[in-house]
């Protein structure tokens, strides 16, 4: 699910498919109904698991999870699961992507995630340099030609759902997801070998935290994003009541 002419809005990144969806799934698919251009890239397939049946059937999960969201792009690095390390050549195959599609903005993992994967960390590590290697000059060599690209915006999505902490970064925002919450939930459950019936307290959890962050906004749902910036404004009253519900 690629489109090589296609320039994207927004990336965002996960070390897994089934990541994206799980932590910004109802951002991405509200961005599309924006009509904004929107691309997941998975840094690996994420086999092997316990109850798949292998890359293939993952592959496919993945792009049915897409279609849910409406996403325009998915790509897969083929990075390795488990053994995902922050290397010279993990940035460099990222940030082929970043100047293939030229993004304003990427979204990634923000911290590590104790008693999960540590590839999700070493994703973040990943992305991090990704950005910076996309807008470097003189070093066309290991590009493939592809020209420089300045990433203007990098924000950071949670998967912790252990910690009442508010994730780290500069600021916050809440990104209203009531009207794609539900398509959010549906991509997960396209994650059959992920999320069986044995694991179906995954929804309840997903849409609790989904609930919870909304309505401390003022929204039914909402998604919680880290800055790396400050978040200032020119103009505080158009700031403060244009999201008024």
């Amino acid at each position: 699910m690629a489109d090589d002419d296609l320039k994207l809005d927004v990336i965002a990144v996960g070390a897994h498919p089934d990541d994206v969806e799980i932590a910004c799934g109802g951002t991405l698919a509200s961005l599309v109904k924006q009509g904004f251009k929107v691309g997941i890239i998975d840094l690996t397939d994420g086999e092997p698991t316990p109850l798949s049946p292998g890359p293939e059937v993952r592959a496919a999960e993945a792009r049915a999870a897409a279609e849910k969201l409406g996403v325009h792009v998915r790509v897969q690095l083929d990075l390795p699961n488990r053994r995902l390390f922050d290397s010279f050549e993990a940035r460099t195959a990222l940030a082929k992507q970043f100047r293939k599609y030229r993004p304003r903005l990427i979204i990634g993992f923000g911290e590590k995630t104790p008693l999960a994967s540590p590839d999700h960390h070493q994703a973040m590590m990943i992305t991090e340099g990704a950005v910076f290697y996309s807008r470097l000059t003189k070093w066309d060599e290991h590009f493939e030609g592809l020209p420089v690209h300045t990433v203007p915006s990098l924000m950071y999505y949670t998967l912790n759902f252990s910690s009442l902490e508010l994730p780290p970064g500069a600021g916050h925002v809440v990104v209203d997801i009531t009207e794609t919450l539900e398509q959010k939930l549906d991509s997960i459950r396209c994650y059959a070998t992920q999320f069986p019936p044995a694991k179906s307290h995954v929804f309840s959890r997903v849409r609790a935290l989904a609930e919870h962050y909304g309505q401390a906004a003022g929204f039914q749902a909402g998604e919680i994003l880290s800055t790396v910036g400050t978040i200032g404004t020119k103009n505080l009253m158009q700031f403060v009541f244009h999201n008024v519900p």
